[in-house]
């Protein structure tokens, strides 16, 4: 009987010591990011809290999905900022309020009201042919609009998140004047019609069509990954504009807790999990983007970017500290100038 008793003592210590989340605890998690990329993390995510991780994954319409079944999700996870602020601006998010969060990501890194925080970071490069551009004739994105690139550009569309985020930077640097002239300069000197992906820019340099252009940083590490692009990939250098001013134009992926969660503890633990050492780790590894939390490693391929360019080793180079926030909220006036000039025809 003794034994028995001392039995069931253990078991109740034991349970009191699980994770206080494990029993019968899940998140519901909406994602913009694919599963494949994303269960890796879940999976740790699972075996160190005991809290089970469902996904829906979403390519576009997020902000739709959370208007019509905002009880359905507990938690948001965006490859945009464009995308965090078109939410928080509906009034879809709740304030996070974790000590863990504002620890491990820096301020420029998290919305200013709390609602949303970066998890990973990826730079808006120039991506240039190794053949037909001189490193001596880049330097910052100011210089794109310059006539002598006339002809030489490609890019995806104007209103692709990852330009309006750019496109909204130059507007909170330079105003919405000059930023206007810029664009219309930059669509000046495009060699085609805006088109494709970050990559297929890139093809279009291998093919000759152009020899600059504007994408992530994390696309050559994909390109890498794949046979079939690698001689793309092998023809253009990676450039980080801005080095001598403000730096080069940081983009994120992102998570945040819907308004109507119903998991929100649970939510919660989930962003403080991703923004992590292991997590931010996972993510410099598995996709090639800078970690948002301070100290932890670049991977190889990451390390490598840019290091022809004076200035920049092992990846490494000044970014730009704009507030994310300030950038996002300008994303209605980035989108109304791209129309104005007309930069997708």
């Amino acid at each position: 009987m003794y034994l028995n008793n001392k039995i069931l003592s253990l078991v109740i210590i034991a349970l009191i010591m699980l994770p206080q989340l494990s029993l019968g605890a899940e998140v519901n998690i909406l994602s913009e990011r694919q599963e494949y990329l994303l269960r890796p993390f879940l999976s740790e995510f699972e075996a160190k809290t005991g809290i089970k991780a469902n996904v829906v994954y979403l390519k576009k319409g997020s902000l739709e999905r959370l208007k019509q079944q905002p009880g359905s999700v507990d938690a948001v996870l965006t490859v945009d900022i464009s995308n965090l602020t078109a939410m928080s601006d509906a009034g879809l998010f709740q304030q996070l309020n974790s000590k863990v969060v504002k620890t491990n990501v820096p301020e420029n890194y998290r919305s200013k009201d709390d609602l949303w925080t970066a998890l990973t970071a990826r730079a808006r490069v120039i991506y240039y042919s190794r053949d037909r551009v001189k490193l001596s004739e880049l330097s910052d994105y100011e210089d794109l609009a310059d006539s002598r690139f006339k002809g030489r550009i490609c890019t995806r569309s104007g209103h692709h998140s990852y330009n309006l985020a750019l496109f909204s930077s130059m507007i909170v640097k330079h105003g919405v004047i000059k930023a206007k002239e810029w664009l219309q300069g930059l669509k000046n000197n495009l060699a085609r019609k805006p088109q494709g992906n970050d990559r297929g820019q890139v093809k279009a340099i291998f093919e000759g069509q152009c020899d600059i252009s504007l994408g992530n940083t994390y696309y050559m590490g994909k390109m890498l990954a794949n046979k079939d692009q690698r001689a793309w990939a092998a023809s253009v250098g990676i450039y980080f504009p801005n080095q001598s001013n403000r730096g080069t134009h940081m983009n994120v992926s992102g998570g945040a807790v819907t308004k109507a969660a119903k998991n929100k503890m649970e939510a919660v633990k989930l962003l403080e999990f991703l923004s992590g050492d292991l997590s931010q780790f996972m993510y410099a590894n598995v996709n090639h983007e800078y970690p948002v939390k301070p100290g932890v490693q670049f991977s190889a391929i990451v390390s490598s970017f840019g290091t022809s360019q004076e200035g920049v080793k092992k990846g490494v180079f000044k970014q730009d500290k704009l507030s994310l926030t300030e950038i996002g909220s300008y994303r209605v006036h980035s989108k109304k100038m791209v129309d104005e000039v007309n930069y997708d025809n």
